[in-house]
């Protein structure tokens, strides 16, 4: 069969086909191979999709294809082949697996056995040797015949060829093991001690490994780089975990060369050395929600610790208040990094990627860059961990959508904002300083990870979590999404692969709202946050919402996807209550049984909806449906959130809706994301691709001058605070903070790692805004109806301030 699988650009040895008409779903009438009933592989075989884009040119009968990619020893490359059918790569330098009738070698370093073989009267793979055997054919089926016609049946091996190579390298090891300790402890003892550090650091960002590696510390060059599906990974503090993943996909990791992008989290999905091409390439993602930003219902153990606290603790602010003033045995504030440290580790990420899903959403707070006055958030240390995410997420194929999550003065009063109460963010006395900091902060995160080094894994900033356009008014939010914008593609520049995708969220106004708000901007997405678990409620049984998620987002999302561009659901879960534990916030209560402040008559237990361990298998079945129907009537999604932790006073997991991993642990998610593809039956879905300027193609970026002219900077007036020109305002004379680069443990003697410098457009060089020396500021924090400060007088105003910064012109183009 003459195929090419387009979306990974693969090209695959034709295998001859007649024109006869077969039956449906049969090659030659070949039964499925392997047996299913007695193998675990992969075989792709009903699914069109995974037979590459184009489908037309596949005849009749080829539901079940047999083939690789091109023979290497026929072709000019030494590099590894994609196997249509296998979970597994080829080895291009075995004699056991570089044949077309080797699938899914098992093995990974060259071996043979218990690997797929296609040919059934190969029996020295096959049988003697443990291999997985072609599922037996009919006596007419003319498969075997003439792929042998097409190709050289692999050669016999013989045993005494196989005893001869195994005495050969028993020999060859006894010679190490004398040779390596003579040298060690004979010719080289006087070089004991006078190994350099591993790594230097210059102030370009370039780590400059060196130091040879002792016995007790393998070179990091000999230990395994890359695996796939049963690989046992170490973790940084030793522990092992075996890494599942039953879709093909493979981890990568060098500490040798570790901006490599080889890993890919699956194997229909693109690995990140290769575009992922939105609108096409569907994001399947989850959030890691509660880790680097806290909040109360996610690791409820955090804040039932300070329950009975003078001030309880209900946001991160007063979270971190509580813990810095725990100092005699509970830790002080160095807990909230224990919980960085152990509330998501590396294994979660080889969770996702197991799971079938593509991006990771990550939310942070601005004080992972810094804080001011008497902030009490910890600051700088969730940047540390967020480099770890980085290097997790190239390591098993996944992107990154960075959400910041938290803005100076909070963006729209929720405690996941870092303090519960009022909006002071482009609103209030304080709202624009607060929004001129804001755009600080986005321009150093967007430098950062617009540098070579960090575009590939993190494709998509969010630049302002759910802020409230009911309390700031959509006029100075669209000024505000235009600055920031600007001030990403500032650092990264127009066109693709020139930084990321910019995330926009909604700000709960109607998607519609934002069409032509901001034409031709360049990879634009519009992100919403579709719950139903907050409004009315009801006791009907979840079995009644199989089909909500079709008839309330699907024809909404396909509108906005034609009419304004990519469009993503930053969050969803699976509650339709407002059932959990600190769900609404820290002793709030729940509008279900009628706890929660305002009129909200009860609808009965919350017990129903939150003691999981109860649910029968209809429920999970009938939760299933809805996860299901979520996931395509969304499209491009990420599910709120990966995990919840237990709560301290029941050891219990309090809100089971939210945890995509206890769903899958339970059996109410699925463990294969694509099988939610046709739920809706969507009659008229919007067909990709997006036009050329919404993905960095023809026209990106060119706004024109009638929309540009209707986003100046800044408004002329704020909701509550009056006319900007009467409110404190920053001016760009401070230090310019820039975001630390990771360092690496190399051991190579010659590597020589760019880590970069946090800085991707060198030719930024704007100060940071501060306050004026001589003028009045309130704190930042202030409630938004008290009034300003007076009118800061001009002769406070340096004489030599900058002129404000102009993010007009677009970068260079790389």
């Amino acid at each position: 069969m003459a195929s090419n699988n387009s979306a990974r650009n693969v090209s695959y040895d034709p295998l001859p086909l007649t024109g006869d008409d077969m039956r449906s779903g049969a090659l030659y009438n070949a039964p499925p191979s392997p047996d299913p009933n007695v193998s675990n592989f992969h075989t792709p075989q009903m699914v069109p999709s995974e037979l590459g884009a184009d489908e037309s040119a596949i005849p009749l009968g080829a539901a079940q294809p047999r083939f690789l990619g091109a023979a290497l020893y026929d072709g000019p490359g030494p590099s590894f082949r994609d196997s249509f059918a296998s979970s597994q790569h080829t080895i291009p330098t075995s004699e056991y697996t570089s044949s077309v009738y080797a699938l899914n070698d098992t093995g990974g370093q060259g071996r043979f056995d218990g690997g797929y073989r296609d040919d059934p009267q190969d029996g020295y793979y096959s049988a003697e040797h443990g291999g997985v055997p072609m599922s037996a054919l009919p006596s007419s089926s003319r498969t075997m015949e003439e792929k042998r016609a097409a190709y050289t049946p692999p050669q016999a091996k013989s045993r005494r060829k196989i005893i001869i190579i195994g005495i050969v390298v028993c020999i060859l090891l006894i010679v190490l093991a004398v040779v390596i300790p003579l040298y060690l402890f004979v010719l080289k003892p006087s070089n004991n001690g006078k190994e350099l550090s591993t790594t230097s650091s210059s102030s370009s960002g370039t780590k400059t490994a060196s130091s040879s590696a002792s016995a007790a510390n393998p070179s990091a060059s000999a230990q395994p780089v890359s695996g796939g599906d049963g690989t046992l990974i170490t973790m940084e503090d030793g522990t092992t975990f075996t890494y599942t993943n039953p879709f093909g996909g493979t981890w990568y990791f060098d500490e040798n060369d570790p901006f490599n992008n080889n890993a890919q989290a699956q194997s229909w999905n693109p690995p990140l050395n290769s575009t992922f091409n939105y609108g096409t390439d569907k994001i399947k993602g989850v959030n890691f929600g509660g880790w680097l930003v806290t909040e109360p219902f996610i690791s409820p153990a955090l804040y039932e610790k300070y329950l009975n606290a003078s001030t309880i603790a209900v946001d991160e602010w007063t979270l971190s208040q509580n813990m810095a003033a725990d100092t005699s045995a509970g830790g002080g504030i160095s807990q909230l990094e224990t919980h960085y440290q152990t509330f998501i580790t590396e294994q979660d990420f080889a969770q996702v990627a197991g799971a079938g899903l593509n991006h990771i959403r990550i939310p942070i707070g601005y004080w992972a860059i810094e804080t001011r006055g008497d902030e009490p958030f910890l600051a700088q240390v969730s940047w540390t961990y967020f480099l770890k995410a980085i290097k997790w997420a190239r390591k098993y194929g996944l992107r990154i959508n960075l959400d910041l999550h938290a803005m100076p003065g909070s963006q729209n009063g929720w405690n996941h904002s870092g303090r519960l109460g009022t909006i002071g963010f482009l609103n209030g006395p304080m709202g624009y300083a607060n929004a001129q900091r804001g755009l600080d902060y986005i321009r150093i995160i967007a430098e950062f990870i617009s540098q070579p080094q960090y575009k590939d894994v993190v494709t998509i900033f969010g630049f302002m979590n759910e802020p409230q356009a009911s309390t700031i008014g959509q006029d100075a939010l669209s000024r505000f999404y235009y600055q920031a914008y600007e001030v990403i593609r500032n650092a990264g520049g127009i066109g693709t692969g020139n930084g990321p995708y910019v995330s926009m969220h909604d700000a709960f106004l109607p998607r519609s709202s934002w069409v032509d708000v901001f034409p031709n901007a360049d990879r634009l997405s519009i992100d919403s946050h579709p719950y139903i678990c907050f409004n009315a409620q009801s006791s009907a049984a979840m079995s009644t919402y199989a089909t909500t998620p079709c008839t309330t987002w699907g024809s909404v999302v396909n509108a906005s996807s034609s009419v304004f561009g990519l469009t993503n659901a930053g969050e969803f879960s699976n509650a339709v209550t407002d059932c959990g534990l600190y769900l609404n916030g820290v002793n709030l209560g729940a509008r279900y049984d009628g706890t929660f402040a305002g009129n909200w008559p009860s609808q009965g237990s919350c017990d129903t909806w939150t003691n999981y361990q109860s649910w029968t298998a209809q429920t999970k079945s009938d939760i299933m449906q809805f996860a299901l129907a979520s996931m395509d009537a969304l499209q491009d999604y990420f599910f709120w959130t990966w995990k919840i932790g237990n709560s301290s006073v029941t050891g219990q997991i309090e809100s089971p809706a939210w945890s995509y991993q206890l769903g899958l642990q339970q059996g109410w998610m699925p463990t294969d994301p694509r099988t939610a593809l046709g739920t809706c039956g969507n009659t008229s879905p919007w067909s990709p691709p997006l036009a050329a300027w919404q993905t960095g193609g023809a026209g990106a970026g060119n706004i024109p001058a009638s929309a540009t002219s209707a986003l100046a900077w800044p408004p002329a007036s704020l909701s509550t605070g009056g006319a900007v020109s009467t409110l404190p305002s920053y001016t760009p004379t401070g230090t310019l903070v820039t975001l630390p680069v990771p360092t690496f443990t190399s051991l190579s003697s010659t590597a020589t790692i760019s880590a970069g410098n946090g800085w991707a457009n060198p030719s930024d060089t704007t100060l940071m805004m501060v306050g004026i020396s001589g003028c009045t500021y309130l704190d930042p924090w202030v409630n938004p109806t008290t009034a300003p400060p007076a009118v800061c007088p001009a002769s406070s105003r340096r004489r030599d301030e900058p002129a404000p910064p102009s993010f007009i012109t677009p970068a260079p183009q790389s």
